[in-house]
């Protein structure tokens, strides 16, 4: 890429040595002995450098980064002074420069000055704009991104988080249900009152029961005390069900009771025990195929999924890749007092061309093992762990071969549906709502093209 470079000194001689050096490099270089003729065309023309000489009459090299810095504080200014005259080059250093050589100087010396200035010049833009984008994001809560697909879904959640509802949200793992359940409490009625979340992956049934409804002392071997379950510890809050589709069957008939009562009976108890809770579920499973295949209560399935909300995973959200990517290296960055501040270009490509195969998780835990690591003040391909540095690039759809045939729209349309569906592990209820169609028009359209509409 070529560059426009500003030469001043008062010296023709030297203006001319370093229009050729710079020019061998493919800059294009405009030099001038007269400041006040520079100052006038960073008014007419766009530089992306200036590279000036201190001592000059009338106005010296310090006062020109002065006025530069004051001016046009994005343009990089590298200085030229004699060997010996250091305490002046730190003094233009103060005055807004990025950087001196001593003279005499050696044109590859200041090939490379030149080359790093503009680099981190370049850098600094590149953070400050996409730090911009992301300033700019839209979102919900804690939920960040700007793809169509999280567009649709904001106007949603923000509805939803209005009402006392129960919700029911579908997805991948790591792909944010979580996140999505917090910010429908921080933004909702119950805001003020407690979240309280559980895995009913993570328990056996015995244990899972327990920790929901509570127990009394002596209730079981190890109860040594009473403890209050978790409905009631949501009390004028929030429950969240995470990984609900591995509730164990004989549970949910218990779990279908105390929704619809709104009272929990503790373990070895006699009384029941009210509570007030707004119940949020989510899974990675879906929960429909596995209704009609009786491993999930068909009544338990709908008091929960009264509104239903499928994340897309993260492969379908684009250039969201990124600005996920620069948030959690603000984050990490700040955390561990590093100086990162951006990600280099290489490294951005490989972002968008993996796959996510564990999503927003791996995302995060992808760029705090490369602001760890890296040595400089951009992540860069490198940095990045193997198995994303292998991942084969997929090309977009637009960037096909021309010599490719041209096909009807219909179906063009038919191999992007069976290619979101794809991507949606062949959850058709996460692939309708990526694609922004009711379950009902997908089942429709997978019929027409003889696609088996079973999960």
């Amino acid at each position: 890429m070529s560059h426009h470079i500003l030469v001043v000194d008062d010296d023709q001689a030297t203006c001319n040595l370093l229009k050729l050096g710079l020019q061998r490099n493919g800059s294009t270089v405009t030099v001038t002995t007269e400041p006040e003729l520079a100052l006038a065309s960073l008014v007419e023309q766009d530089f992306d450098l200036v590279l000036t000489d201190l001592n000059m009459p009338r106005i010296d090299g310090i006062e020109l980064c002065r006025r530069i810095a004051r001016e046009r504080p994005d343009l990089p200014v590298v200085v030229l002074t004699a060997f010996g005259n250091l305490d002046t080059a730190i003094a233009a250093i103060r005055a807004g420069a990025y950087d001196f050589i001593t003279k005499p100087f050696e044109l590859d010396a200041v090939s490379v000055a030149v080359s790093r200035a503009i680099a981190q010049h370049e850098l600094r833009r590149e953070v400050k704009r996409l730090r911009a984008v992301v300033g700019a994001t839209t979102g919900f809560g804690s939920l960040t991104g700007s793809s169509p697909t999280m567009s649709r879904l904001y106007p949603l959640l923000e509805r939803v988080a209005q009402t006392d509802t129960s919700v029911f949200i579908t997805g991948e793992s790591g792909t944010g249900k979580e996140v999505v359940a917090r910010s429908l409490h921080e933004r909702g009625p119950r805001a003020g009152g407690p979240f309280v979340a559980v895995n009913c992956a993570a328990l056996p049934e015995g244990l899972l029961e327990g920790e929901l409804f509570g127990h009394e002392r002596g209730a079981f071997t190890d109860a040594k005390g009473a403890r209050v379950g978790l409905f009631a510890q949501a009390n004028g809050g929030t429950l969240f069900l995470d990984e609900v589709g591995d509730m164990p069957v004989g549970l949910q008939p218990k779990i279908l009771r105390a929704l619809e009562s709104k009272r929990v009976r503790p373990l070895g108890g006699a009384q029941e025990v009210p509570f007030d809770a707004r119940i949020i579920a989510a899974t990675n499973r879906d929960v429909e195929s596995m209704v009609e295949d009786g491993r999930f209560r068909e009544d338990l399935y709908y008091r929960l999924a009264v509104i239903t909300i499928g994340l897309p995973p993260l492969r379908a959200r684009g250039n969201d890749v990124l600005i996920l990517a620069q948030l959690f290296l603000d984050q990490f960055a700040r955390e561990m007092a590093r100086p990162v501040t951006g990600i280099a270009t290489s490294a951005a490509k490989l972002l968008l061309t993996y796959p996510w195969p564990g999503n927003i998780r791996e995302l995060r835990n992808c760029i705090e093992r490369a602001v760890a690591l890296t040595h400089f003040d951009r992540i860069s391909s490198e940095d990045l762990p193997e198995k994303v540095k292998a991942s084969p690039s997929s090309e977009p759809m637009e960037s096909q071969s021309q010599s490719e045939p041209l096909v009807p729209l219909e179906e063009v349309e038919r191999r992007y549906i069976l290619k979101v569906l794809e991507a949606s592990s062949g959850n058709k209820s996460l692939a309708a709502e990526t694609l922004g169609l009711s379950r009902k028009t997908l089942y429709r359209k997978l019929a027409a093209w003889g696609v088996s509409s079973s999960d």
